[in-house]
C-alpha cells in the first residue's frame, strides 16, 4: 500500500527458509512488524536474537540497527509498517545466522 496522504509504507512479507534481510535502519521513523505465518528472527545490534511466531509484533524505534528473516526451516511472513527511510547496511554473515538456535 502506498498512500499519497498516508505517511507509513505498508507490505506483506515473506521470506523463504534462511532468507533474510540486511542490517538496517529506519531513519525517521519506525517500524512496526505483525508476524503472520512461519518461523522468523528479529535481531537489534548488542541483542540477543529474537525468534518470532505468528501473532508476534516487533517495534523498531528510529534508528535501531536490526535485521529480520526466516530461521533456516521455516517460512516466514509478516506485515511490515513503515515511517521515514530506510537505510540499508551490511548483510548478516552466515557464521551469525547459523549459530542462531531455536
Amino acid at each position: 500500500m502506498n498512500e499519497d496522504d498516508v505517511d507509513v509504507m505498508v507490505a506483506n512479507v515473506s521470506f523463504e527458509p534462511g532468507c533474510r534481510n540486511n542490517w538496517h535502519k529506519h531513519v525517521g521513523g519506525y517500524q512496526i512488524l505483525l508476524v503472520t505465518e512461519g518461523e522468523g528472527w528479529y535481531q537489534e545490534d548488542g541483542q540477543a536474537a529474537r525468534k518470532l511466531t505468528a501473532g508476534d509484533v516487533v517495534v523498531t524505534k528510529d534508528g535501531v540497527k536490526h535485521w529480520h528473516g526466516a530461521t533456516k526451516d521455516s517460512w516466514f511472513n509478516h506485515v511490515a509498517i513503515t515511517a521515514g527511510e530506510g537505510e540499508w547496511l551490511e548483510p548478516v554473515d552466515d557464521e551469525h545466522y547459523n549459530a542462531l538456535e531455536g
